[in-house]
C-alpha cells in the first residue's frame, strides 16, 4: 500500500504571506528552509520576531524528521522498522517508542477500515515495485504467496514497546503514514521552541498549518485538481491536509501497477480519483487518505460521518466531485 500521493498540497499561501504585513506591535518575520529527507523534499516556513530563533528551530525539526526517518524507513537496513522486519517472525522485539506508536496508529486505522487500510502490505508493495521497475507481471501463484504473508491481525502489541509477528513472511510498509507522523513531530518540536505560526510540507502529500501568518486567520492551502477546474482550498489553522491519488491504470496500461496496493485485492488500486483529507493532525490526515483512496467515497462517506474532525474531497479528472464534511469546510474556487 505505498502511496504515489503526488503534488497533493501546494505552499500557495506561504508566496502570499510573504508580502502580508502584520498589524501587531511585534512584527514577525517569515523565514523558510527545505531539506531533502524520507525520499522527499521537506519545506518549513516559520514567522517568528527573530529570524535566528526561527532558523535554529527549523534546523531542530529538520533533525527530528530525519531522527524519524532512521526509525521507520524500511530501505534503511539499519532502521529500527527493517530490524523488526526482520526478526519479529513469531518472535517479540522491543522497538523504539516511536516505531510503536507508529504500529499502534496504523493498527487503528486498519480496524477503521475494516483492514482497507493495511501497514503490512510489504510482501505485496515489493512485488508489484519489481514489476514497476521493469521484471514481468507477478503470476497468479506469486500473488498468492504473497497475500498469505498479509493480514494486521497478524501483528501483536504488548505495552508499552514490544511487537510480534504470528507469521513467518509478514513486512511493514510505512509509506501510507510515515510523512504524516514524521510532520506531527516536526510540529512538536517547533511548538517546544516557541514557534506558534509555521506551515510544514511534507513533499506535497501531507501538510500541517501551525496557527496563522500574520494579519491572517489561516493558512490558505490549494488542494489537488486533477480536472485542472474545480480548484479546491481549505483554511487551515492548527490541522493537517494530506492527498492521495493513483493513475489509473486505464492510463497506464493493461500490463503496468500503481503504487497504491489493496489488500482484498493484493493488486495495484484501479482508482480514478484524487482525495484530499483534512484532520487534526499529520498521522491522521495522512491515513485517512489513502483509507479514503481505497475505499471511494460511496464507502468512504459513512466512515467521515462517524469521525468527528474529518473533511474529505474526491476529485476525478472530469471534475466528478464529492465531498464529506466533518470538519473544516473545503471551498471550490473554480467553474464546475
Amino acid at each position: 500500500m505505498r502511496s504515489s500521493k503526488r503534488y497533493a498540497a501546494s505552499l500557495l499561501l506561504l508566496f502570499f504571506s510573504l508580502g502580508s504585513s502584520s498589524q501587531s506591535s511585534e512584527k514577525k518575520i517569515l523565514v523558510y528552509q527545505k531539506k531533502y529527507v524520507m525520499g522527499t523534499i521537506f519545506e518549513i516556513a516559520a514567522y517568528d520576531a527573530v529570524s535566528e530563533h526561527a532558523s535554529t528551530s527549523i534546523d531542530k525539526a529538520f533533525q527530528e524528521v530525519v531522527r524519524i526517518d532512521d526509525v521507520l524507513s524500511n530501505y534503511k537496513p539499519d532502521s529500527a522498522l527493517s530490524h523488526l522486519n526482520r526478526s519479529a517472525h513469531f518472535h517479540t522485539e522491543t522497538v523504539p517508542p516511536d516505531l510503536y506508536r507508529f504500529v499502534e496508529q496504523s493498527l487503528d486505522f486498519s480496524r477503521l477500515s475494516g483492514g482497507k487500510f493495511d501497514l503490512t502490505v510489504g510482501p505485496l508493495v515489493n512485488l508489484w515495485k519489481a514489476a514497476l521497475s521493469g521484471d514481468s507481471m507477478p503470476s497468479p501463484a506469486q500473488q498468492d504467496q504473497a497475500r498469505a504473508c498479509v493480514g494486521y491481525q497478524k501483528i501483536e502489541l504488548t505495552p508499552p514497546d514490544q511487537i510480534t509477528f504470528h507469521s513467518s513472511c509478514l513486512q511493514l510498509d510505512p509509506g501510507s503514514i510515515g510523512k504524516g507522523y514524521a510532520v506531527d513531530r516536526a510540529a512538536e518540536i517547533l511548538r517546544s521552541q516557541g514557534i506558534r505560526d509555521a506551515l510544514i510540507n511534507a513533499g506535497g502529500s501531507t501538510l500541517v498549518a501551525m496557527g496563522s501568518p500574520p494579519g491572517q486567520a489561516a493558512w490558505r492551502i490549494q488542494l489537488r485538481d486533477p480536472s485542472n477546474r474545480v480548484i479546491p482550498y481549505v483554511m487551515l489553522k492548527d490541522q493537517s491536509v494530506s492527498t492521495s491519488e493513483q493513475t489509473p491504470r486505464s492510463l497506464l496500461g493493461p500490463d503496468s501497477a500503481g503504487h497504491i496496493i489493496d489488500p482484498d485485492t493484493g493488486r495495484p488500486l484501479d482508482s480514478q480519483f484524487a482525495v484530499s483529507v483534512i484532520a487534526s493532525t499529520g498521522a491522521l490526515s495522512d491515513g485517512f487518505s489513502t483509507t479514503l483512496l481505497l475505499l471511494g467515497p460511496q464507502q468512504g462517506k459513512p466512515l467521515v460521518s462517524r469521525t468527528l474532525g474529518v473533511s474529505a474531497i474526491w476529485i476525478s479528472p472530469d471534475g466528478q466531485i464529492e465531498t464529506a464534511i466533518n470538519g473544516s469546510q473545503i471551498f471550490l474556487g473554480g467553474k464546475l
